[in-house]
């Protein structure tokens, strides 16, 4: 099952081993940009590291990435994270294609429990992400080809320039709903709020705001979701639509069940609590990526990978010589 990262020319990586055996000086759970990000990092520090992949980072959902620093014609998600998986091959990263189920500390050292097996580490990286609520009633095929050809998005920050002067539909309600129909009002004025379940939960402060903003609303359920000359169909109570794009606002699922299983501090949403290091309550337990606060962008994923993976070298260089 082990799937060793290979170099550029082709040899198999060799991950420095610590002097205790079996023991990983960090281990990565989670392998989108944040992890991957980290795995450069610490491989480059030349210390042992393992990642564990299990296959669903979201980043690979970005048909294209305009927004990207460095790909001015924009760039593929797959693509991207096999270049970055390529970069950490280079330095001999460790790749495990494993679910993580479990993450315990003793003492102080953690193991990481993937179903019957376990690994040891002096430190943990958690890159696990969020998981983007699909509209209800989406097959996955018909989901997966609406993302591949933009008629359906989840991300403003990142592609809501694509949709400009275009017809967009948003599925959500309440504060939430209302604050991505308003983001996205600053691209194109054909914006419709749908509910996603009978009428609208929407306060005065909402409902006012939506009608300054000109963005109409209709009443759900919604769902009999279809791709129809190059729109994306969908039924409302009030007739069937088709749009340009459309934006599920629909929340996310935070994957923080790790950190919470260690011990470590969460907020009332879910996501895992840390410094300005990117350390968690858990000493050498740290995070970075989505699954904490913050933009949940890549470029901000791989910026506080950057700093976790260097403050973990640093922690580690107080208890022994990282190389001799």
């Amino acid at each position: 099952m082990k799937d060793r990262f290979r170099s550029a020319n082709g040899t198999q990586g060799r991950p420095k081993r610590t002097a205790l055996m079996d023991m990983d000086d960090c281990i990565i759970v989670g392998a989108g940009p944040a992890g991957l990000t980290a795995a450069i990092y610490l491989a480059r520090f030349h210390l042992a590291i393992r990642l564990f992949d299990c296959g669903t980072s979201r980043a690979s959902w970005i048909p294209t990435s305009h927004n990207h620093a460095g790909f001015p014609d924009g760039i593929n998600g797959d693509e991207l994270l096999g270049r970055m998986r390529d970069q950490a091959a280079k330095y001999g990263a460790l790749r495990e294609p494993k679910r993580v189920t479990g993450l315990t500390k003793k003492g102080e050292v953690f193991e990481v429990h993937c179903d019957d097996q376990t690994y040891r580490a002096r430190t943990v990286l958690l890159a696990t992400g969020v998981v983007n609520n699909q509209p209800d009633g989406m097959d996955e095929a018909l989901h997966a080809e609406a993302l591949a050809r933009g008629l359906l998005r989840y991300c403003p920050i990142c592609d809501g320039y694509e949709v400009t002067d275009k017809r967009v539909g948003v599925i959500g309600t309440g504060d939430h709903g209302t604050a991505e129909a308003q983001f996205l009002r600053g691209y194109t004025a054909d914006i419709t709020l749908i509910s996603p379940h009978g009428d609208h939960d929407l306060d005065d402060t909402c409902s006012r705001s939506l009608d300054d903003a000109g963005i109409a609303r209709v009443a759900g359920p919604c769902g009999d979701f279809a791709i129809k000359q190059g729109k994306l169909a969908v039924d409302t109570a009030e007739g069937r639509l088709a749009f340009d794009s459309i934006y599920p606002a629909l929340g996310s699922k935070i994957r923080s069940g790790l950190a919470v299983d260690c011990g470590a501090d969460v907020s009332d949403e879910g996501c895992i609590l840390v410094g300005d290091h990117l350390e968690t309550s858990v000493p050498g337990l740290f995070a970075a990526g989505d699954v904490v606060v913050g933009l949940d962008q890549i470029s901000h994923a791989m910026g506080q990978a950057g700093v976790a993976a260097t403050t973990i070298r640093n922690y580690l260089a107080e208890e022994r010589p990282l190389r001799r």
